[in-house]
């Protein structure tokens, strides 16, 4: 007997058969047909929710991008923590996971293919506008304690994010182990100087990198 599902539990249904696929496989060696098995479903019922497999993946980058977001938020308002403790908790948040649930290498490799420059380019304008007001509530509770000293918390938070979102792409700038360190070493050094603290206060961001 054919179970009906609601249309949302059926798509992330699907959703999850073709991350695990696209982790086992590759998104390239995963056809409509192995999802369609894993799933337990038919043709129709897969393009019912989905024009092709490149909308599956278009689906999967929205649905990570949405949840790291939301790991995010929730680490920056979690004020049982310290100042310090939510920045790091916020910024381990905002990487992508390579799970069976995730297809996060997947996800990554996808989006770097030159035919998927616009998602590209979206998932980074979602990134860039989201992020930073996230942060910011970190930074204006850290001046409120005196840790901080700055009149523009958010855009100092644009700065940072834009920066390591440009400097850390791979497509952008093919750097070294070596090259990356020291890029690092440079932004936490400006990132002090933005913030208003002493130099070294920030060395702990290192960790996250």
């Amino acid at each position: 007997m054919r179970v009906v599902k609601e249309a949302n539990v059926r798509k992330n249904e699907i959703l999850d058969a073709a991350a695990r696929l696209f982790t086992e496989k590759g998104f390239d060696n995963t056809s409509t047909s192995d999802i369609m098995s894993a799933v337990g479903i038919a043709k129709g019922t897969l393009y019912h929710h989905f024009k092709s497999k490149e909308d599956i993946m278009d689906s999967l980058i929205e649905r990570q991008t949405t949840q790291i977001l939301e790991r995010a938020r929730k680490a920056a308002g979690d004020t049982s923590l310290s100042v310090e403790e939510r920045m790091i908790a916020t910024i381990s948040a905002l990487h992508i996971e390579d799970t069976d649930q995730t297809g996060g290498n997947e996800i990554i490799d996808h989006l770097h293919k030159p035919q998927n420059a616009l998602m590209n380019q979206k998932t980074k304008q979602i990134i860039l506008q989201r992020v930073p007001p996230i942060m910011a509530g970190i930074v204006n509770d850290g001046i409120a304690q005196g840790l901080y000293v700055t009149p523009y918390p958010l855009e100092c938070m644009e700065i940072a994010v834009c920066y390591l979102n440009l400097m850390l792409d791979d497509d952008v700038f093919e750097l070294t182990g070596e090259q990356s360190r020291e890029k690092i070493k440079a932004f936490i050094f400006c990132l002090e100087r933005l913030l208003g603290v002493e130099e070294g206060q920030l060395t702990y961001f290192r960790q996250m990198f």
